[in-house]
């Protein structure tokens, strides 16, 4: 989910009931991370993949029909935040009623990912597009902070 030389993902999910950190702390699910899932609203975690090339890291994240203007991009203390403001569970219930709607799968939630980016771009450069139902960030690498792994011999 993370590219271990460049930037950590906020979600840290996919390792079992308990997170990759075992309490998880400010980034992880933690212990209780299913049940405030199931009681508070169950945020959505929108999907992201992430791509390295020479020049810089590409996260696309998969989020269809969004109003890009609702979509908030922030960079504070190194941390890449990607937030949407849909409309809550509550109104969601409500247009499924009066919406004329059968069955309703998927809404315009609110969602919130952070990327920690360890010095490692060019915050000033990040640009950003939304077309097709993904969302891509593009973040020039710092050419002073990403060097090439090192290959070390074993003697």
């Amino acid at each position: 989910m993370y590219n271990k030389q460049a930037f950590q993902s906020g979600y840290k999910g996919g390792c079992g009931q308990m997170g990759r950190g075992g309490f998880g702390g400010k980034w992880g699910r933690g212990k209780f991370g299913g049940f405030w899932a199931r009681h508070a609203g169950s945020m959505f975690q929108a999907p992201v993949n992430i791509q390295e090339t020479d020049t810089e890291y590409i996260i696309s994240l998969f989020a269809a029909g969004l109003i890009k203007e609702n979509v908030k991009l922030s960079v504070k203390k190194d941390v890449l935040t990607i937030s949407y403001e849909g409309t809550d569970a509550w109104a969601m219930d409500e247009q499924a009623t009066t919406g004329n709607y059968t069955y309703q799968e998927y809404g315009n939630r609110s969602f919130e990912r952070s990327f920690q980016l360890n010095d490692k771009v060019i915050t000033e450069n990040i640009s950003a597009s939304y077309a097709d139902g993904i969302l891509k960030v593009v973040l020039p690498k710092n050419p002073a902070t990403n060097k090439p792994a090192q290959t070390i011999s074993i003697g």
